[in-house]
């Protein structure tokens, strides 16, 4: 079921992709769906299309519409080149924290830059940038699965279903890397009609069954 998904999701992402004048941008990318038995409720996908689900999701995702919910905010991240770019971010940040402990002689001085410039950087500006990316994925994977058949409002229900194993145990979106649950609820609710008048363009006025397990 996973790889069965994750190749629809595929098809809907060239179909997409080449429509928005993107022709080839997938070539290089080599598709591939594992399974891992794991508790851990996550999954994702690298860079060029390795795409790893935890069995530990799976009874959050409930049924093969949540599991192409997942599966096309995770290659959302891969087209975009979220990884990437997070690393470029990353490698940044500390090379300014580097110049800054170089620049900086007094040694009671560079302990507050520190300790400043790694709560600043962090807060105003590595997770604000990490949550944009999935807020972008979320967007785009809606797109994918409504273009691949399956119904783009089930997402919301999905992350109802996530905040439920949450516990509510979460940072405050601020401190988090990830948009609240609450916010992506609202968001994907929102974009649903948007993402289902996409799908549309490519023929599809309705969509698969939610697919039990």
């Amino acid at each position: 079921m996973i790889k069965r998904v994750g190749q629809r999701i595929a098809v809907a992402a060239e179909r997409w992709l080449n429509s928005n004048g993107h022709e080839g941008y997938l070539d290089d990318y080599k598709w591939e769906y594992n399974l891992v038995e794991d508790k851990t409720v996550n999954a994702w996908c690298m860079p060029g299309g390795k795409i790893v689900f935890y069995t530990g999701i799976l009874p959050i995702a409930q049924n093969e519409t949540g599991i192409a919910a997942i599966m096309g905010h995770e290659v959302a991240h891969a087209l975009a080149n979220h990884g990437q770019q997070r690393m470029s971010a990353a490698y940044i940040q500390q090379g300014l924290a580097i110049a800054g402990n170089v620049a900086i002689k007094d040694e009671q001085t560079r302990g507050i830059f520190n300790q400043s410039y790694g709560i600043g950087s962090n807060v105003l500006g590595m997770l604000p940038f990490s949550r944009s990316h999935e807020t972008q994925a979320d967007e785009i994977g809606l797109t994918l699965m409504a273009i691949a058949g399956y119904n783009p409002d089930e997402a919301a229900e999905l992350w109802k279903r996530m905040k439920a194993n949450s516990g509510g145990q979460a940072p405050p979106e601020f401190l988090s890397t990830h948009p609240s649950n609450d916010t992506r609820i609202s968001n994907l609710q929102s974009w649903a009609p948007k993402a289902k008048a996409e799908a549309k363009k490519f023929g599809v006025s309705s969509f698969r069954p939610l697919g039990e397990f």
